[in-house]
């Protein structure tokens, strides 16, 4: 009997973590190629993140859940520069080191006023030639510990959450947005920022904008 429950357990949870995913929605402006041409060097901002939960913890601790999302937007932030960075030789552009990146927010007292801050402001502030601005809203679903449990048990990381991810280019001359992506994404208990942009990246780079042709 306890054979069948680990087996219909494994199904629920394998199936769970392999459900289907909204497709993307991306905005791209006219004339494109022509406005990304003149771009050499491009900032990678830090992620805002929110984590939200289907059902509020008990003793849920405000201040910690923001330190949370402030970490896990320098993370996320991280882990896209990271993987363009391996990447470098597909981009028709350099990506900022984002140490450099927040440091001169920093400096500029906007580190934690990014979205008070207009986008050419921030970009004269960094001196490139666009910004990349991400937001990930992510809701808690599941328990992690359970799913950690099943992991070890079967093998296989189960979704204990879901996110949404929206990336968009603004242009240094007049802040305009130049190209936007949103795409919602199941996470599992292992999710870190680079597995994470790992995943995001490949649903991505076909569409992202300074892909060498």
């Amino acid at each position: 009997m306890k054979k069948i429950i680990y087996v219909l357990a494994f199904i629920a949870f394998s199936l769970q973590a392999t459900a289907q995913e909204t497709a993307k929605q991306i905005f791209t402006a006219p004339n494109l190629p022509a406005l990304l041409s003149v771009h050499k060097n491009v900032a990678i901002l830090p992620f805002r993140v929110t984590i939200g939960y289907k059902r509020m913890p008990k003793g849920f601790d405000a201040e910690g859940n923001r330190q949370e999302e402030l970490k896990s937007g320098f993370n996320l932030q991280q882990g896209m520069y990271t993987y363009l960075l391996r990447r470098s030789a597909d981009y028709m552009v350099s990506f900022q080191d984002v140490e450099r990146t927040n440091a001169l927010l920093r400096k500029a007292g906007v580190l934690d006023k990014i979205d008070e801050t207009l986008s050419d402001e921030l970009c004269k502030i960094l001196g490139v030639d666009a910004v990349i601005k991400c937001s990930y809203a992510y809701e808690k679903t599941g328990s992690e510990a359970g799913a950690i449990a099943v992991a070890a048990l079967f093998g296989v990381a189960s979704k204990t959450g879901s996110g949404n991810l929206t990336m968009q280019i603004n242009n240094a001359t007049d802040g305009a947005l130049l190209w936007r992506f949103y795409k919602e994404m199941n996470e599992t208990a292992f999710s870190s920022g680079n597995e994470i942009m790992e995943r995001m990246m490949r649903k991505v780079s076909r569409n992202f904008p300074y892909l060498k042709q």
